[in-house]
């Protein structure tokens, strides 16, 4: 997990995976670090104000921006691009003070956009619930799976953290309504004040 933009696409590979964890293995596995024990938690058990940020059914995009008052914009930390599909990792930041509101981790299936959101989403620059809306691609948030972790040392740079910490997330797919999946995404929240 490198903090600046790689220059070097490499190919997407399929790999055998918990489907959890997915697309964030193939990152870690790439640097060489072991991959965070995510523990699985009800959605009702994650304690708040995290629960209002990742248990529910809308892009995380506009809840971060709405939940901080701020714009929210994309840090690209490295990418895999495949014929149909972009593997991102990402930091999502506020645009004023630059602070770390999400780690994620994303697989877009890029055969299900329009032609003009796939250009967007290859330019890596723009959070992708940004790009659904703007582009006004009809889609489904459908959260599967919420977790805790332990922070590490990667996640704890990427979020420019101080110290280690318990953090959540959730596992979501984004599909059409028809059921095409979208984009498949691990996400992460530093510690909330």
């Amino acid at each position: 997990m490198s903090s600046s933009c790689p220059s070097i696409e490499t190919p997407v590979t399929p790999e055998p995976s918990s489907r959890l964890t997915l697309p964030l293995e193939a990152f870690y596995r790439r640097s060489g670090l072991p991959l965070p024990v995510l523990s699985p938690v009800e959605g009702v058990a994650v304690p708040r104000p995290y629960r209002d940020l990742l248990v529910h059914q809308r892009d995380m995009t506009p809840t971060l921006e709405s939940f901080h008052g701020e714009r929210i914009v994309l840090r690209l930390l490295g990418k895999q691009v495949g014929a149909d599909r972009l593997d991102r990792e990402v930091v999502l930041t506020l645009e004023g003070s630059g602070r770390a509101v999400e780690f994620g981790a994303i697989a877009i299936h890029l055969q299900a956009f329009p032609e003009a959101a796939r250009a967007e989403i290859a330019g890596c620059r723009t959070p992708l619930g940004t790009i659904l809306t703007k582009h006004g691609v009809q889609h489904l948030s459908r959260p599967d799976a919420f977790f805790s972790l332990e922070s590490d040392s990667a996640i704890e740079a990427v979020l420019e953290m101080r110290a280690p910490a318990r953090l959540y997330g959730r596992h979501n797919f984004l599909t059409t309504p028809d059921g095409r999946l979208l984009a498949d995404v691990l996400e992460i929240l530093p510690p909330v004040d």
